[in-house]
C-alpha cells in the first residue's frame, strides 16, 4: 500500500496527466477524475456527462466515497478546466458561458466538497484559476466570470467555517499560459518562453503536499514566467 495518496481532478488533461506521472513516480497511490480513464493512474473514477450540475456532482461524490472508504487522501488536485473566447455580443455568448461553467466551477466545487470529506487533517487542495480574472475580460467574459468564481472559492475555503479539515489548505494557481500540446498548436508564433512549463507545476504541486513552500490557505498564486524562468507570486 502506497502511504501517500492523491486525487487528480481533470488527470486526462494535459496538466493533469503531468501531475499523474510526477506522484505516480514519487511512489504515490494516484486516482484521476474526469471523462476519461487515465492509464497511468492506480485508479479512475469516470464523470459522466450530464446537464444537471447536482446530478454530475452525486455521482462524482458518490464514485469516490466508493473508492476510498475510509481512507484519506493527502491532496486533491483540480486541474480541468479550458478556455473559450468571447464578449458579451458574441453569437456564442451563452454556449461559452455555460461551457467554462461546467469545466471551471463545477470541477472546482465538487473538488472542495471532497476535500471536506477524504481530505486528510494538513492536507492540500488546489483550484485553477487565471491570472487574467484578476481583472476584466472584455474578449473572454464567460472565461473570466469563471475563474473569478474560482478565486472567491478557494479564499471562502480558508474562512473557519468552511468544513475544510483541521490544517488544510485551499490555494488557487493563477497561469497565464501553460504549454501545453493544445497551445502550441493553437499559438504556434508565440513566446514559448513565457509560457509556463507542465512540470514545473506538476513539482510545485508535490512540494506543497509535502508542506515545502506551501503558501497560506486561500492564496491566490500567479504564475509568472519569463525567459523560462517561473515564480509563484501570490496575487495582492
Amino acid at each position: 500500500m502506497a502511504a501517500h495518496r492523491v486525487i487528480v481532478y481533470g488527470g486526462r488533461g494535459a496538466l493533469g496527466s503531468k501531475c499523474v506521472q510526477h506522484f505516480k513516480s514519487k511512489g504515490w497511490w494516484v486516482a484521476c477524475i474526469d471523462m476519461a480513464a487515465n492509464e497511468e493512474a492506480n485508479e479512475n473514477v469516470i464523470v459522466k456527462s450530464s446537464g444537471d450540475f447536482s446530478e454530475q456532482a452525486g455521482q462524482v461524490t458518490a464514485d469516490v466515497a466508493k473508492l476510498l472508504g475510509e481512507q484519506k487522501v493527502d491532496a486533491i488536485l483540480c486541474v480541468a478546466g479550458g478556455w473559450a473566447g468571447g464578449s458579451c455580443s458574441s453569437k456564442d455568448l451563452y454556449k461559452n458561458a455555460d461551457l467554462m461553467w461546467k469545466q471551471s466551477v463545477w470541477t472546482s466545487t465538487i473538488s472542495s466538497h471532497l476535500a471536506t470529506l477524504h481530505l486528510k487533517p494538513g492536507g492540500l487542495l488546489t483550484l485553477s484559476g487565471a491570472k487574467a480574472a484578476l481583472s476584466g475580460t472584455g474578449g473572454m467574459a464567460g472565461y473570466g466570470m469563471a475563474k473569478a468564481a474560482v478565486h472567491q472559492l478557494c479564499q471562502s475555503l480558508a474562512e473557519k467555517n468552511s468544513g475544510m479539515p483541521p490544517g488544510a489548505a485551499a490555494v488557487a494557481i493563477l497561469p497565464v499560459t501553460l504549454d501545453t500540446p493544445m497551445n502550441r498548436k493553437f499559438m504556434p508564433d508565440a513566446d514559448f518562453g513565457s509560457w509556463t512549463p507542465l512540470q514545473y507545476v506538476a513539482e510545485m504541486f508535490f512540494n506543497w503536499t509535502s508542506g515545502m513552500n506551501r503558501p497560506a490557505s486561500g492564496s491566490l498564486m500567479q504564475l509568472m514566467t519569463s525567459g523560462g524562468e517561473t515564480q509563484a507570486v501570490a496575487a495582492q
